[in-house]
């Protein structure tokens, strides 16, 4: 991340974190292969905490190559397939290994897709060539995950935050801020805002053949809909006309009917191969 990005962050209230403090607190063992934003900031749509209206969180994502006993052996090493979810300070951070990632990504998971396209400042760079070589080697793989299954992904995710928005429970994760938001507005603006994000991003992706998570043109819109600027009818209204866009384009869409598994199983086994005989550690 330059100079520019985080005195801009600084100034609306962000905590910044470095490469260094995740692999600190997280991974002393290093062995992570990206690591980067997600959520408010990878989309532009962060809003500070010093808004009264912000509920924003300081999302991260690693991918990280797990001990050589989860790859071969008996497998009675300490357990990695899951990851790991942490909080360091502010910073909410979730935690892949490596195959359990790419399997996300041939699935099209909306979440972990989006994290290979996001802008170069918003990567933390690893000190440790080798690291560092098979997480730009990842990126370069990106396409190979692209397919139709994006339309069932993220359609299927944006129908689950229609149903929250006004299926709401007042459950530990909102926090006491949230729900004075949501009683405010009558909905979740928050997961209005994923709602309409989620199946833009749809509409893009089948139709022009590549992932926007930065949101360059339209991050007001997104942010005027997480603010409650919006009134509950129309939020409704204007996703009913999304999901009939992407039906559209999912019919008319070049994209493969799946994913490159051939081009993604070749670059998974150079991957670990090269690893385990590094030492796997």
């Amino acid at each position: 991340m330059d100079n520019k990005e985080l005195i801009k962050l600084a100034k609306e209230g962000v905590n910044s974190p470095t490469f260094k403090d995740v692999k600190d607190q997280i991974f002393p063992e290093n062995r992570i292969i990206l690591c980067g934003y997600r959520g408010s900031i990878a989309h532009g749509t962060y809003v500070p905490n010093h808004d009264p209206n912000s509920i924003d969180d300081v999302d991260l994502i690693t991918v990280y190559f797990a001990p050589k006993e989860h790859y071969i052996g008996l497998g009675r090493g300490k357990k990695y397939d899951k990851g790991r979810d942490a909080f360091v300070d502010c910073w909410d951070v979730v935690n892949y290994e490596f195959r359990k990632f790419i399997n996300l990504l041939l699935k099209a998971n909306p979440n972990v897709l989006s994290f290979l396209w996001l802008r170069t400042e918003h990567y933390f760079k690893n000190d440790d060539i080798f690291y560092d070589y098979w997480g730009k080697m990842l990126i370069d793989v990106r396409e190979a995950f692209l397919s139709k299954r994006v339309y069932h992904t993220f359609t299927g995710y944006a129908h689950g935050q229609l149903h929250k928005m006004e299926h709401y429970a007042f459950k530990g994760y909102m926090g006491e801020k949230r729900k004075k938001l949501v009683e405010k507005f009558g909905y979740d603006a928050k997961n209005a805002s994923h709602l309409i994000r989620l199946l833009t991003m749809c509409i893009e992706i089948l139709e022009g053949g590549v992932v926007i998570p930065y949101r360059e043109t339209d991050s007001h819109t997104f942010i005027d809909i997480k603010q409650g600027k919006w009134g509950l009818d129309r939020v409704k209204e204007y996703a009913d006309y999304l999901f009939e866009v992407a039906k559209t384009s999912r019919n008319h869409t070049d994209l493969p009917d799946e994913p490159d598994y051939k081009k993604v199983e070749e670059f998974l086994m150079d991957a670990l191969y090269t690893y385990l005989r590094r030492g796997g550690e």
